[in-house]
């Protein structure tokens, strides 16, 4: 494999882990839910309880994806991780409360009690997917940062590669309106994934109506805020650069054009967004269907790909800069050397192998749907 074809590899893999971890956000998506899926102690405890087997791949896939950026676009992992540590420190404290309230809401001497950590989830289940949603907007509509390559030859002090054109190390980022629509957006399909999960993962009656009827209730804004932010994507003007001289530019209807120059993102797109409505059209149409999760899982991940695969590829700024063009990054000037992606996609071929144990583990944890008691007769949170 060429060096080109490393940085688009890489990409690819990384596109991956970010487009599986939306999938994954039917965890937050539930949890931000508990208060209206659960109207009694014991209804609450069954959806943490079916959220609970699952936010170790939540947890896991993010700082998988936070480590694949490390090591193979380690520019963009400074520049944004360590120039936005606000808005990343935020993402993640969210996700450590989720831990800690999972493990603690009914242990022995719990002086806040159980209904505070349930909150505690709430904010997460909010707080995760919208800020997560508005950080992956940024690749479309840019951020304010600097960088500078020249420090690393200049000998003076500790050379400072990136840093962030102001104060606000990242929260800037929620003052342009398409990085919050783009996050609210990917915060309601937290919440269908959310609620076609506890459908097909809790069996009680009561809690699954309650799904069915909070389904549509999220769908509908979901749809429109995506469809606005795909719309208005796709005819703005986009961020390319020049592979020949570095030089990066403006391209009118630059991300559209990408659809047309690569042929599988537009199958993708179309595939991912049909599958999308069709788990959800036909599990608010079918009064027994509870399977919805799965087509719509696929749908997501299929769709997200897409528009990463869109934001990097075809001589794309995956990471634009608002305060200096020039700065914006590319998988060319932001990559690992090719020794480091070589060896690195040497030890790729063993994803396959952790895919399957993931898939292992989650078919036995899930031989049957959570019931009562399931909760009664085992260790439960």
């Amino acid at each position: 494999m060429t060096y080109e074809c490393l940085q688009q590899y890489w990409w690819f893999l990384v596109s991956l882990l970010g487009a599986l971890l939306v999938f994954l956000l039917f965890v937050q998506g539930a949890n931000s839910m508990i208060f209206t899926l659960g109207k009694t102690d014991r209804e609450r405890r069954l959806i943490i309880n079916s959220t609970g087997r699952k936010w170790e791949f939540t947890f896991t896939t993010l700082v998988t994806f936070g480590g694949a950026f490390f090591a193979s676009f380690p520019l963009f992992y400074c520049t944004s991780f360590g120039g936005a540590y606000w808005l990343w420190m935020i993402i993640l404290f969210s996700f450590v409360l989720q831990v800690v309230s999972y493990e603690f809401q009914h242990k022995i001497g719990n002086l806040l009690g159980s209904r505070t950590f349930q909150c505690f989830l709430v904010l997460n289940g909010v707080v995760g997917p919208t800020l997560l949603g508005g950080a992956v907007a940024t690749f479309f509509n840019g951020s304010n940062f600097l960088v500078s390559k020249d420090n690393l030859v200049e000998g003076i002090g500790q050379p400072i590669i990136s840093g962030w054109a102001n104060a606000s190390h990242g929260l800037d980022a929620l003052l342009d309106p398409w990085n919050l629509v783009l996050g609210v957006a990917v915060f309601f399909l937290a919440r269908v994934l959310g609620a076609l999960y506890i459908l097909n993962n809790v069996e009680d009656a009561t809690v699954r109506q309650r799904c069915r009827t909070a389904l549509p209730r999220a769908a509908a804004p979901f749809l429109v805020l995506f469809v606005a932010f795909l719309v208005r994507t796709l005819l703005k003007d986009g961020f390319a650069y020049d592979p020949a001289t570095g030089v990066i530019f403006m391209e009118p209807y630059k991300y559209f054009t990408n659809l047309l120059a690569l042929w599988y993102l537009p199958v993708l797109l179309l595939a991912g967004v049909a599958l999308v409505l069709y788990g959800i059209g036909r599990t608010m149409l079918r009064e027994h269907y509870v399977r919805g999760i799965w087509p719509v899982g696929i749908g997501v991940v299929l769709t997200v790909l897409s528009l990463l695969l869109d934001a990097g590829l075809n001589n794309t700024c995956f990471y634009p800069s608002n305060a200096d063009l020039q700065s914006s990054l590319t998988i060319a000037n932001a990559c690992s050397s090719e020794f480091t992606l070589r060896t690195m996609a040497w030890v790729s071929l063993l994803i396959p192998f952790v895919v399957g144990y993931i898939f292992y583990a989650w078919r036995m944890v899930d031989r049957h749907g959570l019931r009562q008691q399931d909760i009664d007769d085992e260790e439960s949170y």
